[in-house]
C-alpha cells in the first residue's frame, strides 16, 4: 500500500483530497505546517494558524488517520520571509505563496513526508498532474477554471511534481462542498483562505515595519502625454523582434515630470498598480501606482487604469529564475514559442510569444498588459497545460 502525506491546512480542499486517498486505496497520514509564530501582524479572523490547527486535527479524526504538527517556521523565515523583505526593499513585489510551493510544500515538507516513508505528498490545489508516455509529468490546469490554481506551482520541478498528488484537481468547487458536506467533515462549511501559504491575512506595512523603516517622501502624479509615452506608442505600431529590451522595459520618471500631489511613509511599501492606500484626494480620476524610485524614496502615481505608464506590451524575465515544468520544452537561442500567459493569478491568460534572445528570455504580448510588475512571476501555457515560468525582471 502506497503512504501519502497530505498537508492538512485545515481547509475544506485539503480535507477532501485526504478523504479520497483513503478512498483510493492509500495510506494516508495527515500533516500541518506550523510557518509562523507572530501574531502581532496577522488579522485574528482572518485564517489564524491556531484555530487551522485545530480544524485540521478534528477533519483528521474524522477520516481516523494519524495527524502530526510540523513546525518550519525557521525555514520559512529563512526561505520566504527574508525574501519577501529583499524584495519589497529594492521596489519589487514579491509572491511568496510561489515560493512557499517550490522551498516550503515541495521541498522541507516533501523532505520530512519521505523520512516518515511516505511515496507521496498531497495538497488540495486545483491542478492536474498528468504522466505523459515517456514516464515524465506535465502539469495541467485545474478543471474549475474559477478556482485554477496551476500558477502557484509553476516553479516545481519534474521531481516536485513525480512525488506530488492532486486528488481534487479533476472537480469543481461545488463538487467538493458537497462532499465535505456529505461526511460532515468539520471545515465543510469553512471559507476560503486567504494570505500567507499557511500564514493567513497579513496587515503588509506591519509586517513589513520589521524590517524596513518608515521613511516619509513625495508622491508624484505624472502626466499621460509625455513624450516618452508617444515614442513608445509609436514604437508598438510596428513591433519587431529587435526592439524587445526597448519595448520591455519600465518606462523612466523623475521628479520633475509631474507634480506633488501627497506624501507617503516608503517607496518600498508600495507595488505598480496599487490603487489602495494611497490617500490621493482632490483627483478627478482614480490614482494608480506607476512607477516606485526607491532610492530617491518616490512613490509616482497617474489618472485612471488606462495611463499609458501602467501599460506595456512586453516584459523581460529574470534568466536564473527560469523553470521549465518539463524540460523537453526547453527553448534554444532565437526560438520563438506562441504560448498563453499570465502575469499574476487569476489573470486571464493572454496571448503572446516566449522569446529567448542569448541568455534572455521576453514575453511579447500581443496586447498592452495593465500592470507588469518587477518580482512577481510570469507562467506560460501551451493548451490547459503549464509549461514553465519565470519572475518578471522588468
Amino acid at each position: 500500500m502506497k503512504r501519502v502525506v497530505v498537508g492538512l491546512s485545515g481547509g475544506v480542499d485539503s480535507s477532501v483530497a485526504a478523504h479520497l486517498l483513503i478512498q483510493q486505496g492509500y495510506e494516508v497520514i495527515g500533516m500541518f505546517m506550523r510557518n509562523w509564530h507572530d501574531e502581532s501582524v496577522t488579522i485574528s479572523d482572518e485564517c489564524p494558524w491556531i484555530n487551522d490547527s485545530n480544524d485540521a486535527l478534528l477533519v483528521a479524526q474524522q477520516l481516523g488517520i494519524p495527524f502530526q504538527v510540523i513546525d518550519l517556521s525557521k525555514e520559512y523565515y529563512d526561505r520566504i520571509v527574508n525574501y519577501m523583505f529583499k524584495e519589497y526593499e529594492s521596489g519589487r513585489t514579491p509572491n511568496p505563496d510561489v515560493l512557499c510551493n517550490r522551498e516550503i510544500k515541495f521541498d522541507v515538507f516533501l523532505k520530512a513526508a519521505m523520512d516518515l516513508g511516505a511515496d507521496y505528498v498531497a495538497t488540495g490545489h486545483y491542478c492536474r498532474k498528468v504522466e505523459n508516455t515517456d514516464g515524465t509529468f506535465s502539469l495541467h490546469s485545474g478543471s474549475d477554471s474559477n478556482k485554477d490554481q496551476s500558477y502557484f506551482l509553476c516553479q516545481l520541478s519534474q521531481d516536485q511534481l513525480s512525488k506530488a498528488l492532486f486528488p481534487i484537481g479533476e472537480m469543481q468547487k461545488s463538487e467538493v462542498r458537497a462532499v465535505a458536506s456529505s461526511m460532515n467533515l468539520a471545515t465543510a462549511g469553512k471559507k476560503d483562505s486567504q494570505g500567507l501559504c499557511f500564514v493567513g491575512k497579513i496587515r503588509l506595512p506591519d509586517f513589513l515595519q520589521q524590517q524596513l523603516k518608515v521613511i516619509e517622501g513625495d508622491v508624484i502624479e505624472v502626466p499621460d502625454n509625455l513624450e516618452q509615452y508617444l515614442r513608445y506608442k509609436m514604437a508598438i505600431e510596428k513591433i519587431e523582434h529587435s526592439d524587445l529590451e526597448r519595448l520591455s522595459n519600465p518606462f523612466y520618471y523623475a521628479r520633475n515630470f509631474g507634480k506633488k500631489v501627497a506624501t507617503h511613509q516608503g517607496a518600498h511599501f508600495y507595488t505598480i498598480g496599487q490603487r489602495k492606500g494611497l490617500h490621493i484626494g482632490g483627483r478627478p480620476e482614480p490614482s494608480f501606482v506607476i512607477g516606485i524610485d526607491t532610492k530617491e524614496n518616490i512613490v509616482f502615481t497617474g489618472q485612471t487604469e488606462n495611463h499609458p505608464g501602467l501599460n506595456r506590451i512586453a516584459l523581460k524575465l529574470q534568466a536564473d529564475s527560469i523553470r521549465w515544468i518539463n524540460k523537453g520544452n526547453e527553448l534554444l537561442n532565437n526560438d520563438v514559442l506562441k504560448v498563453n500567459a499570465r502575469i499574476r493569478y487569476r489573470q486571464p491568460l493572454q496571448s503572446a510569444e516566449l522569446i529567448k534572445v542569448m541568455d534572455d528570455y521576453y514575453l511579447l504580448f500581443n496586447t498592452l498588459q495593465k500592470g507588469i510588475t518587477p518580482g512577481q512571476f510570469a507562467a506560460w501555457y501551451i493548451g490547459d497545460e503549464l509549461i514553465g515560468s519565470g519572475i518578471i525582471l522588468h
